[in-house]
């Protein structure tokens, strides 16, 4: 019993981590509020749960808002792009709903929505932590983003089932554990994303890569 209550021991910091899961989802949560915030925010949670998967959290309210500036102006510009993008597919994916009919045209063109939907949901969950973790330009960060996640499907298809329970939970079960939302999601895939991301890291590394890297760590 007195393994389980130390506050070394192993239990206890899966709860503190829990708990800073908890911590940064309000963070995350109020920090998106005017919504062209919400990259900026995204990506500053993923620097710090990125640190937490590693052990190297640091300051988690000065990593955050840190991370939060210093990535505000490039995060914001792929955070617009990707507004955009998801209102012109959330139109098509109602005009196709609506439209539909059992010609070979629509079928065709619903396959095809389908696939620009799920690329799109690829660098929704990649291009933020790789944001967070790696200088780049914008259009690096997207071709990156898609490259990783049809690279590393499991982890794509893992990171996507995170998401959808978390949503499942909250809608279905249990309302309350939205306390826990992206921030736990976000935690639970950096624990996926860490080793990818530092194979990238050790591949920028090698004098044939650009002008890729790491992030200075506190």
């Amino acid at each position: 019993m007195n393994s389980l209550l130390n506050p070394e021991g192993k239990l206890m910091l899966v709860f503190t981590k829990i708990a800073y899961s908890a911590y940064l989802n309000v963070l995350w949560f109020f920090c998106c509020l005017p919504i062209v915030t919400a990259g900026a925010s995204t990506t500053a949670l993923f620097y710090v749960t990125l640190k937490l998967a590693k052990d190297e959290e640091g300051n988690i309210t000065k990593s955050f808002f840190r991370a939060f500036r210093q990535n505000f102006k490039k995060a914001t510009v792929i955070w617009l792009i990707l507004l955009a993008l998801g209102i012109i597919l959330a139109l098509d994916g109602y005009i196709f709903y609506h439209m539909h009919s059992e010609s070979a045209i629509w079928t065709l063109g619903t396959a095809i929505f389908f696939v620009i939907l799920a690329a799109y949901a690829i660098i929704l969950m990649y291009i933020f932590p790789l944001l967070a973790r790696f200088e780049n330009t914008i259009k690096a960060m997207f071709l990156n983003s898609i490259m990783l996640g049809m690279r590393f499907l499991l982890c794509t298809a893992l990171m996507a089932v995170i998401y959808f329970a978390m949503a499942f939970i909250v809608i279905n079960i249990f309302t309350p554990a939205i306390i826990f939302g992206e921030g736990l999601c976000a935690l639970l895939c950096s624990y996926f994303l860490a080793n990818i991301l530092q194979l990238c890291a050790e591949k920028a590394e090698a004098p044939e890569n650009g002008q890729t890297a790491d992030q200075e760590a506190e």
